[in-house]
C-alpha cells in the first residue's frame, strides 16, 4: 500500500513548524564523558550518560535611542542660547569721511537688521561724549558742531547688557573763519566825495 499524500494549506504548514519548534525547544539534552575526556551529546538517551539542563540562549534588545540634544532641551533654554549668540547688522551715519560745510546740526543715526527689539538700548557718542537720543531710539542730533574731525560711534546693548551692536565712523565739520581764503570779501564802502566849493 503506497503513501497517502495530500496537498498542505499554507496555515496548516505555519502550525506544524510551531508544533516542531516548540518540541525542539522543549526536548531534553542529554550528555556522556567519554575516556579521552569529550563529551558526546544526544537527544535521546545514552549508556552512561545523564540528562542537562539547557540554558535558553540570551537575547539583546538594544534601547531605544535617545531624543536630539536640540528636541531635549526646554524652550527656554534654546531663548537664552539664541539670544546669547544674537547680533545686529549696523550702519553708522554719517558716512565714513562725509564733509559738512558751516552746518546747523549732523544727526547721527544707526540702520539695523533686524528692526530695533524691545529692551534693547542705543547709545550714540561723539569724541567719547555721549549724545542723548531721547526723541527717536536710533537717532541723535549734534547742533553746531565744532570746526574739525570728529569721530561718532554707536553700541547697542540687549537687557542683559551685553553688546550686540558696536559701529564708528568718521565725519569732518567746515566752517568759515575771519582769516578764511574761502570766506567772501565784501567791499569796504568809499567815503562820499567832499563838498565842491561855491564860488562867491
Amino acid at each position: 500500500m503506497g503513501l497517502f499524500s495530500c496537498p498542505m494549506t499554507r496555515p496548516l504548514v505555519i502550525f506544524i513548524g510551531s508544533l516542531l519548534a516548540a518540541s525542539t525547544a522543549l526536548a531534553t539534552t542529554y550528555v556522556r564523558i567519554e575516556k579521552d575526556g569529550t563529551k558526546t551529546y544526544s537527544d535521546r538517551p545514552l549508556p552512561g550518560g545523564h540528562p542537562v539542563d539547557i540554558q535558553p540562549a540570551q537575547t539583546y534588545s538594544a534601547p531605544a535611542p535617545s531624543p536630539s540634544t536640540s528636541s531635549s532641551r526646554p524652550r527656554e533654554e534654546q531663548d537664552l542660547m539664541a539670544a546669547a549668540n544674537f547680533r545686529y547688522e549696523c550702519a553708522l551715519s554719517p558716512r565714513a569721511d562725509e564733509t559738512f560745510q558751516n552746518p546747523e546740526t549732523v544727526t547721527l543715526s544707526v540702520a539695523l537688521t533686524p528692526a530695533l527689539r524691545a529692551g534693547d538700548t542705543v547709545n550714540f557718542s561723539m569724541d567719547g561724549s555721549q549724545v542723548p537720543n531721547e526723541n527717536a531710539p536710533t537717532s541723535a542730533s549734534l547742533s553746531f558742531p565744532d570746526r574739525g574731525t570728529h569721530t561718532a560711534t554707536v553700541r547697542v546693548v540687549d537687557r542683559y547688557g551685553k553688546t550686540v551692536c558696536d559701529a564708528s565712523t568718521t565725519f569732518h565739520v567746515q566752517r568759515t573763519g575771519l582769516n578764511s581764503p574761502s570766506r567772501p570779501v565784501t567791499p569796504r564802502p568809499r567815503p562820499p566825495n567832499p563838498p565842491r566849493p561855491t564860488p562867491h
